[in-house]
């Protein structure tokens, strides 16, 4: 009997391992590839004459002079990349906390009030979504421009109607962040909500709870998880965003930290010096990420 069950045993373990082999072979040919292509070019140096890469594919030979150079860049003398940097996690925490304003309010009434009606309004919120992300940009620029409806409009109740929204705002970037990422944290915070014992409000309820305190006291402690996957989930695309940015301003008053990686990687003789940065970037990514799973684990433990 324990023979026939270690051989049932192997043949489960032999079915799992085959169904996730070829997830573990895309992982390692589009992830782990591609980053240890990144630190060749970061380890590496450039073709005087060409202005290019020459990565070096050798961890011994590996040169730390890019290194040296991004970090003069960042406190050395005439240093520029440390304002790009505190404003990307400035923009990145305002516009997050909106998102999060937004989409819980959104995700709460679905959830609670949607009854029958809570698929048709979930593809309502994500149907203008399935449009690419630069043509969404791209109607944002049509909307914001000098004489486009967004000017209009404010003419229309007699308020300033020719400002230049694309020209180096601050707000125009961060409300482009939010508008570009808020559906992500709609449907995790739905996902959650949706899952909540309604006996445990209305137990709440009945000890005497108002319907505020309770949805204070009950609903939000219980939401915690989602929230803060909501959080990461937006945040960290965020901090590693060029594309808003250059579409809705493309103003040096409102570059973020991608805009300078992405510039450093298209100019010659920098490509190694924008690699690195971008290895930085994930380190920095690595504390919350790794907050985000320790914290996650505790939760699961707790519930279990």
């Amino acid at each position: 009997m324990g023979q026939r069950q270690d051989t049932h045993d192997r043949r489960n373990r032999g079915l799992w391992i085959g169904l996730a082999l070829p997830g573990a072979i895309w992982l390692l040919v589009l992830f782990v590839a591609p980053f240890y292509v990144m630190l060749s070019v970061a380890g590496g140096g450039i073709n005087e004459f060409f202005q290019t890469v020459v990565p070096v594919w050798n961890p011994l030979h590996w040169s730390s002079w890019n290194l040296s150079a991004v970090w003069h860049d960042i406190v050395g003398h005439g240093a520029f990349i440390g304002p790009p940097a505190f404003r990307t996690f400035l923009y990145t925490a305002i516009a997050t906390a909106i998102t999060l304003a937004i989409a819980y309010p959104v995700a709460y009434f679905v959830s609670r009030y949607g009854g029958r009606r809570k698929t048709l309004f979930l593809v309502l919120l994500i149907a203008p979504f399935w449009v690419s992300y630069m043509m969404r940009m791209l109607a944002w620029i049509d909307l914001l421009q000098q004489g486009g409806f967004f000017n209009s409009a404010l003419s229309f109740f007699g308020l300033p109607g020719n400002t230049n929204w694309l020209g180096g705002k601050s707000v125009t970037v961060i409300l482009g962040l939010v508008y570009g990422y808020i559906p992500y944290v709609i449907l995790v915070l739905y996902a959650f909500l949706d899952r909540i014992d309604q006996s445990m409000l209305e137990a709440a309820r009945d000890l005497g709870l108002s319907r505020w305190r309770t949805f204070w006291h009950v609903t939000i402690p219980l939401s915690k998880p989602a929230i803060i996957a909501g959080t990461f989930i937006t945040a960290l695309p965020m901090l590693g965003d060029y594309f808003t940015n250059q579409l809705l301003s493309g103003a040096p008053g409102t570059t973020m930290i991608g805009n300078v990686i992405e510039g450093q990687l298209g100019a010659p003789g920098e490509t190694g010096q924008g690699a690195v940065l971008a290895l930085m970037l994930l380190v920095v990514l690595l504390i919350p990420m790794t907050y985000y799973v320790v914290s996650t684990a505790r939760t699961s433990r707790e519930y279990a």
